[in-house]
């Protein structure tokens, strides 16, 4: 993170040594049929395609076909084994961390050279891929096509990389990655890096809820005016002077910030218990069992406050340790049956609405790992 994150590429020959796919190819292209699922299939046959999905298995060319590529976004948010190789880099905060991106490409297939506004860490899992880093101007493409395909690709530095393989790059950086012999699965584990206009709409809405100034305009000895249509001066004047009375705090920054962070992606859809367990009955599974936070589910903290799902979590009546127990869970995205079997009843009460909301869930009874060299 010292010598590298923001300011130059890394490779790291065998970063995860004997790393298997975390999805094969039926299942990534099983996945791109579903209508919550964002996927999108580039080809280059004549000339560079692109098709949104959802994606039809027919719609797929053969595998043996040259120039073609599979991407598929937020695979970690459909399979366990995804959320828990996007969660080997959780050493970068979760506020940053966006997504694990998979995709499936025949010899030859890619996106051709382009220029991504994040970091971004590109992990061999099958097969093999080049790739060429160089220079570019961002603004430059290729017109009339339906991908932002640098119109000069400078290339400076060139591998191969091979199963285990990891490639760090920074925002800015010019790349190219194309597969090498086919049945290639790279993973891209994305992360977010927010445009400050992006911020303005839900900074106005934190700021519509801080309690306004009472009472109204009043301009008493006004002068009659010649020009009705004209914004009278003191109108605006007076408008400033409540807006600047009104300044944000770092409390309401922070408050917009863990709302607007934790908010799921719009195609994310959470599946509800088949049974809405009590908190009594909830309190008792989970003293067996443990809690883990839906792989859907985005939580953050900041000092006393935390958000889930875009929503802040009510923290006016609940103790201490009860939120050093969510923040626990924030961090670890699961409980273990002892975390679980002391805290008082107030927890289990906001526990079992995240439960219902299939926010959170009971552990399961053997759960997998991901293999590890």
């Amino acid at each position: 993170m010292r010598r590298y994150w923001q300011r130059r590429p890394l490779l790291v020959r065998q970063a995860l040594p004997n790393l298997s796919a975390p999805i094969e190819a039926a299942g990534l292209f099983t996945l791109a049929q579903r209508d919550e699922v964002e996927a999108r299939l580039v080809t280059a046959f004549n000339g560079w395609r692109l098709e949104h999905g959802p994606i039809a298995r027919r719609r797929i060319p053969p595998l043996g076909k040259a120039g073609w590529t599979l991407l598929v976004q937020g695979v970690d948010l459909h399979d366990d084994r995804a959320a828990e190789l996007l969660a080997r880099f959780r050493f970068i905060a979760d506020a940053r961390l966006d997504d694990l991106m998979v995709s499936y490409a025949s010899d030859g297939g890619g996106v051709g050279p382009h220029i991504d506004e994040y970091d971004v860490f590109l992990l061999q899992a099958r097969g093999r891929r080049r790739w060429r880093i160089g220079k570019g101007d961002p603004d430059d493409f290729v017109p009339d096509l339906p991908l932002k395909v640098l119109r000069r690709f400078r290339p400076q530095q060139e591998w191969v990389l091979e199963p285990g393989d990891l490639l760090y790059l920074p925002p800015g950086v010019a790349h190219e990655g194309t597969a090498v012999g086919g049945d290639c699965i790279t993973c891209s584990i994305g992360f977010r890096a927010m445009a400050w206009g992006e911020l303005v709409e839900p900074w106005l809405d934190t700021m519509a809820r801080v309690p306004a100034r009472a009472g109204r305009y009043t301009d008493p000895g006004a002068a009659p005016t010649r020009r009705p249509a004209l914004l009278p001066a003191a109108l605006t004047e007076a408008a400033f002077s409540a807006l600047a009375r009104a300044r944000p705090t770092r409390a309401n920054a922070q408050a917009m910030l863990l709302t607007f962070l934790s908010e799921p992606k719009p195609n994310v859809v959470f599946k509800r218990p088949r049974r809405v367990l009590s908190p009594a009955e909830l309190r008792r599974a989970a003293g067996a069992r443990g809690l883990r936070l839906d792989r859907r589910t985005r939580m953050l903290y900041a000092g006393k406050s935390i958000a889930i799902n875009g929503e802040l979590v009510d923290v006016r009546h609940t103790t201490n340790e009860n939120r050093k127990l969510m923040r626990a869970l924030a961090d670890q995205r699961e409980l273990q049956p002892p975390s679980v079997a002391a805290p008082a009843r107030a927890p289990w009460d906001t526990f079992t609405q995240w439960y219902a909301a299939g926010w959170l869930r009971l552990a399961p009874r053997t759960p997998g790992r991901l293999r590890r060299g």
